[in-house]
């Protein structure tokens, strides 16, 4: 199977690339080899190469900065969904594209199913929303995967970030008012693999199983670590005061994986531990 990624340096799209490259044939790009923005940079792109599915794994994901950078977080966001949702549907391709808890408003405080009402807060969150209904309304042939707080071997996340300021911290603050799933990239890249052998087409929620606050998955972190002489203090949104507003709770049930596909996700503890045995 021809299979395209975009976003293939971030770090979704490296080990999307490392484990596709096993079995298919993948035509990598990132932002200096195509523009999603640009449509004619996309038509050329996807009527050369014709690949049997688009994987979108680029995306802007600086939530603060998106308050400010608006019209780029929607150009990326939506306008490039949009784009290869267009050159899928000219050349007979099929979208696979990463999507966000964000676009929950937090308020359900049980796990949010595929069915449940959107209702994003910030601009990030209204971007990635916008750029999923424009898929569904041009490419009928289309999977999107809304997923939660991933981390992974590439690219920035919070726990090198954690790791990283433990180095010269005794004490750290941590948001404890903010519930969601972390989600390890080589677990999300196995649904992906499953997903695009398909013809389930449709909207799924794909994060690990359990959820925690960002304050207890810093304590798990330096548990498993073993960083012992480090204290995690709790502290609400309104203290950390960050630009764009997060949802409380954006856990979310991976429904229709288990519907459609009979697919579970592992928990999320069990994904941070493999990720540190891989390091």
């Amino acid at each position: 199977m021809k299979v395209m990624v975009t976003g293939a340096k971030g770090q979704l799209g490296v080990d999307l690339v490392n484990k596709l490259s096993l079995k298919h044939d993948i035509m990598a790009a990132d932002k200096e080899d195509l523009d999603i923005i640009d449509l004619d940079q996309v038509m050329k792109a996807v009527r050369n190469l014709k690949p049997d599915v688009i994987i979108n794994a680029a995306a802007y994901t600086n939530v603060d900065g998106a308050e400010t950078e608006v019209d780029l977080a929607y150009r990326i966001n939506c306008v490039g969904a949009k784009n290869l949702a267009i050159a899928a549907l000219e050349y007979g391709g099929r979208l696979l594209h990463i999507s966000t808890d964000f676009i929950f408003d937090g308020r359900k405080n049980t796990p949010y199913t595929e069915f449940d009402a959107t209702n994003p807060l910030s601009v990030y969150g209204k971007s990635k929303l916008a750029g999923e209904t424009c898929i569904k309304e041009i490419c009928n042939r289309h999977y999107i995967l809304r997923t939660a707080w991933l981390y992974g071997e590439h690219g920035n996340n919070f726990v090198k970030t954690m790791l990283r300021l433990a180095e010269n911290n005794k004490t750290l603050k941590v948001v404890d008012d903010q519930i969601g799933s972390p989600t390890y990239t080589k677990d999300l890249v196995k649904v992906i693999e499953k997903m695009i052998t398909t013809d389930a087409y449709g909207t799924y929620h794909a994060s690990n199983a359990g959820a925690c606050s960002w304050n207890e998955f810093a304590k798990k972190i330096f548990q498993m670590k073993e960083i012992k002489d480090i204290e995690v203090l709790p502290i609400t949104s309104e203290e950390f005061n960050r630009p764009a507003v997060r949802p409380k709770y954006s856990v979310m049930e991976n429904y229709m994986l288990k519907l459609q596909l009979d697919y579970e996700m592992r928990h999320w503890e069990e994904g941070l531990k493999e990720y540190f045995n891989n390091q």
